[in-house]
């Protein structure tokens, strides 16, 4: 008997809803093809819900968001809202409520006339962060001290796990496994400054290690992993690292893979409800233009698709992207791809059909 699939939808701000729609479009097509059944539910969860309401995120949706298979997301953030009010009473409570411990973000360029970097003929990128998403510095613990005076204090604390470390670890030495690229799976940390945190790090990830003896294992200092990023991007294979450098890390991996406008990341509950979305912002003086570039969007489907074991479905996804990557657009930045927003979700949209 074939599963149905239930996936949640949220469109979220500015040009997010657009992005979204292109995603489903090629959702559409792909389980057409592969005969994949599946129905989804759209939620409002963003700024104009919050400005017309006061409401952000409802207790009643956590516990109806943990029975889909997959939550398909925009981007949050909304110019009439204060920055961190939608972020972290979205984003950041489904990540930690739902537990979607790792941030996954696969790195590759799709085409060296993307790239700002001048490669070498032997030079590639294509590689994977995984990031542990639901600790360290974003947990918000901290606070202020003599407030709004010259003497203010701000404290914001980095709070790890073992556990929570343990479990990132391992999910990554897994991942490397299982891609089989390279299989080398490289540390990224601050051993020599953050000395509490990235000990304990350092320490189960050698403990890990020894489990798997087929992994080729590496430790890079972030400031030095941003550096290799740029000089010699080839190196790496899959990098795990914390919370806030994973952040910064996947960000720079935007830029040399072509910019925002491709990169896509997932947030992951290996035993619950993943969350996928294009990993840049709501741009929005963008909104309603049709001009922003859908791809990353997309390649968001793909990444659900594979979450949910529908594996051909998101090869085939990605591969229609490759093909209008490198043959149709001009550039991948919003405007000035020579094509609309909802004529690239039709280029791939064909692409998938006449494969």
């Amino acid at each position: 008997m074939f599963k149905k699939y239930k996936i949640a939808t949220i469109g979220g701000d500015g040009t997010g809803p657009e992005a979204v729609k292109e995603g489903l479009k090629v959702l559409a097509a792909v389980s057409d093809k592969y005969k994949i059944d599946y129905e989804t539910v759209d939620y409002d969860f963003g700024g104009k819900r919050f400005l017309d309401t006061g409401e952000i995120l409802p207790d009643s949706a956590i516990d109806e968001l943990k029975s889909f298979d997959a939550i398909y997301l925009g981007a949050i953030g909304h110019p009439d809202v204060e920055p961190g009010i939608l972020e972290k009473g979205i984003l950041l409570r489904l990540r930690f409520e739902l537990d979607q411990y790792i941030n996954l973000r696969p790195v590759v360029l799709y085409d060296k006339k993307y790239c700002p970097l001048n490669l070498g003929q032997d030079q590639k990128i294509n590689f994977t962060v995984v990031r542990e998403n639901t600790e360290g510095l974003y947990c918000g613990a901290g606070g202020f001290l003599r407030k709004g005076s010259v003497d203010e204090v701000a404290i914001q604390e980095s709070i790890n796990s073992y556990k929570g470390i343990e479990r990132c670890i391992r999910y990554a030495f897994e991942y490397t496994k299982k891609v089989n690229r390279e299989k080398k799976l490289t540390l990224c940390g601050k051993t020599n400054v953050l000395t509490y945190v990235f000990s304990l790090w350092q320490r189960v990830f050698n403990k890990v290690a020894k489990e798997y003896p087929e992994i080729k294992t590496d430790y890079a200092h972030v400031d030095a992993t941003c550096m290799w990023m740029v000089k010699n991007p080839e190196w790496f294979d899959v990098i795990v690292t914390d919370n806030m450098f994973g952040d910064i890390i996947t960000d720079l991996g935007a830029m040399i893979q072509g910019g925002m406008g491709i990169a896509a990341g997932g947030n992951i509950n290996p035993q619950g409800v993943s969350m996928f979305e294009p990993i840049g912002g709501s741009a929005p003086k963008y909104t309603g233009k049709n001009v922003i570039n859908p791809l990353a969007a997309i390649c968001a489907i793909s990444m659900l698709l594979n979450q949910i074991g529908q594996e051909q479905a998101a090869k085939a996804v990605e591969s229609s992207v490759v093909k209008i990557v490198k043959e149709k657009l001009k550039s991948l930045g919003a405007g000035r791809m020579g094509y609309s927003t909802s004529e690239v979700g039709d280029l791939v949209v064909k692409e998938i059909i006449d494969k």
